[in-house]
């Protein structure tokens, strides 16, 4: 089968498309015939080896297809499932844990289903789990018209918050209002104090940090004493350590640096979350903005216009 093999970590050019063996699949798992596979920033932290993987790998961990084999005979071939948490889904076939995908509705765009449920489910437990979002509360949102942050903004503006987006571009602006941002902010050495003054002389509630390196100062300065601080990404690079002193000096601030998987690691809330998530976008009141589609073969130049965030809301590889 064709998928994208990475026999050493580095830059996009690692990302070698290539002829492998077919997966074999464990008793919790079953075979799907690709036909869409989402890209995320964290496809990019183990190619460049900041997550760590054995190597040689095949990256991806969402997508769509049609079920063409499951061991427990369970589940009939051909349903169309999205998933999230297979790693390999850069390929024609992969191996999905069968507690890990959702049944896809017929009406359901297969880009969307493809891209919903890794940024989806992110955006829904920062919003709905690291602080629980409701009528009054204000948040601050980096890469605010990336995937997840169009996604976070519609879930922060829906609970009630004031939301306050930061994007790089124009057209990104105007994407972050659509999503519901109350006001919407340039990068900029200015942009806490910026954002405190149009709230009110005060420091957010929470930050959902999704940049990293070249915004986590900014971060901690725009939030409230007592606030949230949530690092979820590093779009421009790993943050330096810090000392847990810093916290103290910016009001006692809480830091957390959370993961899908221990956010849906209790039982059922993977399918809590996946299943909320579904809906939402099954009934369009979440939109999935599916920004860029790739071939399977160009996954290198998708991982460039990724890193250089270029692209807007997600992006895709067309498998099949």
């Amino acid at each position: 089968m064709r998928a994208i093999y990475i026999t050493h970590t580095g830059g996009p050019d690692v990302l070698t498309h290539t002829d492998i063996n077919a997966p074999t699949p464990k008793d919790n798992e079953v075979v799907v015939q690709v036909d869409i596979a989402g890209v995320n920033f964290i496809d990019v932290y183990f190619r460049e080896g900041i997550y760590h993987s054995p190597t040689p790998f095949v990256p991806g961990f969402e997508g769509t297809g049609r079920v063409i084999y499951d061991p427990q005979g369970e589940i009939a071939e051909g349903t169309v499932v999205a998933w999230c948490d297979a790693f390999g889904s850069y390929a024609e076939q992969v191996c999905v844990p069968r507690d890990r995908m959702v049944a896809v509705p017929e009406s359901l765009e297969p880009h969307v289903a493809a891209s919903m449920l890794l940024q989806g489910i992110t955006a829904h437990y920062l919003t709905h789990g690291v602080y629980d979002l409701s009528e009054g509360d204000s948040c601050l949102i980096t890469a605010g018209a990336g995937g997840v942050g169009l996604l976070a903004t519609q879930m922060a503006a829906s609970a009630g918050a004031t939301v306050y987006s930061v994007v790089s571009s124009e057209e990104k602006v105007a994407l972050a209002y659509e999503a519901g941002a109350t006001e919407v902010f340039f990068y900029s050495d200015n942009l806490a104090e910026d954002v405190r003054r149009r709230n009110g002389g005060v420091g957010v509630d929470v930050v959902y940090d999704g940049v990293g390196k070249a915004t986590f100062n900014e971060s901690l300065e725009a939030v409230r004493p007592r606030g949230t601080v949530c690092l979820f990404g590093a779009a421009s690079g790993p943050v330096d350590p810090i000392d847990p002193q810093v916290l103290n000096t910016h009001g006692s601030i809480f830091l957390t640096r959370p993961s899908i998987g221990a956010w849906t690691a209790r039982e059922g809330e993977f399918a809590m979350r996946a299943q909320a998530v579904t809906r939402a976008v099954t009934s369009s009141e979440l939109n999935v903005r599916v920004g860029a589609v790739y071939p399977l073969a160009d996954a290198a130049a998708a991982h460039r216009d990724l890193e250089a965030r270029v692209t807007t809301g997600s992006v895709v590889l067309q498998v099949s």
